[in-house]
């Protein structure tokens, strides 16, 4: 993957200039190669990391696993627009496997995240199962650590 892009993943906050100096690059070429990304659809945005534990009131997050009959014509792709239209919708991933489909969901309450499958998704024509899964906890995001040292480690483990 390209160094440039690998950083930004990474973290989108640091300057033209920063990255510059941390690839040896002029600072206009990482301008202009930015701007080539945005415009070319590489980089769709840029968002930041939120622990949503720490936020009052900020509702579920649930994994909607989705099986489904595709179509002649367009096969998965008339489904998964209909699907990822829905602004419950946060993600939407096809997959190998027992179901097609994962699908990322945020609602107040698991009760309306449950109306939401049972009301839209299992209505969407195609969709043949679902199987849902809350999420209780989030360790780990896009390679970034949720959870909080309060005591630093020595990193030295006990052996027996």
């Amino acid at each position: 993957m390209d160094k440039l892009l690998e950083i930004l993943s990474e973290n989108s906050t640091f300057t033209t200039g920063e990255l510059a100096l941390m690839l040896g690059e002029p600072e206009d070429y990482i301008t202009a190669q930015i701007k080539e990304y945005e415009q070319t659809g590489v980089i769709k945005g840029y968002q930041a990391i939120v622990d949503y534990a720490k936020v009052p009131d900020a509702g579920v997050t649930a994994i909607i696993e989705l099986k489904v009959t595709p179509k002649k014509e367009t096969g998965f792709e008339e489904v998964a627009k209909e699907i990822m239209s829905f602004e419950e919708v946060t993600s939407m991933y096809l997959m190998a496997g027992s179901f097609d489909f994962a699908v990322f969901v945020k609602g107040k309450t698991m009760q309306d995240v449950a109306s939401f499958v049972a009301r839209k998704i299992s209505c969407v024509d195609g969709v043949v199962a679902t199987a849902t899964h809350f999420m209780l906890k989030t360790y780990k995001i896009d390679g970034m650590s949720l959870i909080d040292d309060k005591e630093p480690s020595d990193g030295r483990s006990m052996v027996l």
